[in-house]
């Protein structure tokens, strides 16, 4: 039977850990896929941050479903190196934490230009990591985000089947296709294949923040129930922008949070999966 683990961008409760992990408890999400606290990115936080939060999870039998990272969310054409120096850092968090998951973008194209010109670069950059993350054993999680090379059906397809295996598969984000103006079943149909990770938010097209799952244009019901036709096991991410959203995160708040878990697992249980 599929079975879908709940996680969260807990940050959309609150930048305080306590509560995020608070409230994550009261809905029965014992995963958090960690992408800031302090409003201050899982990147940047010192070690000592790192480890207090480490003490947090702990402290409230929590886990970690990815280290959110921002990774690929530059412009083509800036330098590589400061970013893969940010790329390590989100490998050692990796075994910090004892996940083996970074979630990644795949580029911003540069002012004035076409992705024909950059799309070497962005695969050369791609390459790079994916070797880098296979030799110590990790999962990169290729999320289709707006304005990104891999924001386009087609595109997202091309990075996949040119990376994939055990260590570079999709984190699928059907509102991030409705927001770009694309149908989100064609981009489940071309990455459905190679998807490992589900991010859970849906959204109506023209609107500046996200709607709970099922209730916009991200097919949620067809998608979920393929998924469990096919059999899914991979966490199910809850990332609501029911507040707002924007390129390095969204609000959705303790109120309205847990009602986006309850209304996606609604959406899952209906759909004959099994929820974690």
């Amino acid at each position: 039977m599929s079975q879908f683990t709940l996680s969260a961008f807990a940050d959309e409760i609150s930048p305080d850990p306590l509560e995020q992990v608070s409230v994550l408890a009261q809905c029965g999400v014992k995963n958090i896929e960690f992408r800031s606290i302090h409003k201050t990115n899982v990147l940047d936080l010192s070690d000592a941050q790192i480890q207090e939060f480490k003490i947090v999870l702990k402290n409230h039998d929590c886990g970690l479903s990815a280290i959110g990272s921002p990774i690929g969310k530059i412009k083509a054409d800036q330098p590589f190196e400061p970013h893969l120096t940010r790329f390590n850092r989100a490998m050692d968090l990796c075994e910090v934490f004892g996940t083996r998951n970074i979630r990644i973008f795949s580029y911003y194209l540069p002012e004035g230009s076409q992705w024909s010109q950059w799309k070497d670069e962005v695969f050369k950059r791609m390459e790079t990591k994916v070797a880098l993350a296979q030799k110590r054993g990790l999962m990169l999680f290729h999320e289709n985000e707006h304005g990104i090379y891999g924001d386009s059906p087609d595109r997202v397809n091309e990075l996949l089947v040119r990376f994939n295996g055990p260590c570079f598969k999709a984190a699928f984000d059907p509102a991030n296709y409705v927001f770009c103006g694309f149908d989100p079943w064609e981009g489940w149909l071309k990455a459905r294949d190679y998807t490992a990770h589900f991010h859970a938010k849906d959204w109506v097209a023209g609107e500046k923040h996200g709607c709970l799952a099922g209730t916009g244009g991200g097919k949620f019901p067809a998608i979920i129930n393929d998924m469990v036709a096919r059999n899914y096991h991979g966490f199910a991410t809850l990332e609501p922008h029911l507040l707002g959203g924007g390129p390095t995160g969204g609000t959705t708040g303790p109120e309205l949070f847990p009602k986006a878990v309850k209304t996606f697992k609604e959406i899952l249980l209906h759909a004959g999966a099994t929820v974690g």
